[in-house]
């Protein structure tokens, strides 16, 4: 898992924690069963209204994907690739067949894939460009999703603050009730902003940057499988790769056989 996400949870949680038990406060106050359902179920139900259901289910797919895809190393990816134009050209295009396996990205695997088998250059730019394209469109509609729960959260609190309101102004006639629904209309305005700000609106700005950093990283990676697959030099993959790293870190790419 992303250890920002987690200090970042853990502080938020400690912050609020903290702050409603600060000088003797009930935290039970805050554990309101309608509030919840209005904000939560409201807001799954908005999303299902909005996306089709197939992409609804895939929304656990979205978050562990925010949370727990680790993207490989610039530097690591670059080297296998220089390593692998060097074996291309001592000992030809088969030879990187027993490397698949231990390639460790498994887009990465796939292009070595490719070349085994043989295909043009031009075949290859194309079947590693639809999977970057796929890769995005994923991204995005899993990143439009947690922006719209993002927004919809905030707005079903505000809903709950409507109906605690009404059942406040009911039962203006019995003050022992007025305060009760005080209370689930503020407590409902608390819940919607603090998931939309904590959780939602924060993952979804974190799967875009991660989804810009893998489709970064396997433009990276299609463009030293074709220097490779067109029979370039070690030399002229070398310096292709170099293009997607800092000046400082350039000098360190040697093929290492």
């Amino acid at each position: 898992m992303d250890i920002a996400t987690i200090i970042g949870i853990f502080i938020g949680l400690a912050c609020v924690f903290a702050a409603v038990m600060f000088d003797g406060g009930n935290f039970a106050l805050f554990g309101q069963i309608p509030a919840i359902l209005i904000v939560v179920g409201g807001t799954f139900a908005s999303t299902c209204i909005h996306f089709s259901l197939a992409s609804v289910l895939k929304l656990s797919q979205f978050l562990k994907k925010t949370l727990f895809y680790k993207i490989p190393p610039e530097q690591e990816v670059i080297q296998k690739i220089v390593n692998y134009s060097a074996i291309n050209r001592r000992d030809g295009a088969l030879a990187l067949e027993k490397h698949i396996t231990t390639a460790g990205d498994p887009f990465l695997a796939k292009s070595i894939r490719l070349i085994v088998d043989g295909q043009k250059p031009e075949s290859i730019e194309e079947q590693l460009g639809m999977e970057i394209s796929n890769l995005q469109e994923r991204h995005y509609e899993g990143k439009k999703m947690l922006e719209f729960m993002g927004a919809a959260c905030p707005a079903f609190g505000m809903v709950g603050t409507l109906i605690g309101l009404v059942q406040m102004f009911a039962h203006m006639d019995s003050p022992d009730k007025i305060g009760a629904g005080m209370s689930c209309a503020l407590v409902c305005t608390f819940y919607g902003a603090f998931i939309a700000n904590l959780f939602l609106i924060p993952l979804a700005g974190k799967l875009g940057i991660r989804s810009k950093k893998e489709s970064h990283l396997r433009q990276m990676i299609m463009e030293g499988v074709l220097g490779i697959a067109r029979g370039e030099s070690p030399t002229s993959v070398r310096e292709r790769m170099q293009t997607f790293v800092s000046l400082k870190h350039r000098e360190e790419f040697k093929p290492k056989i």
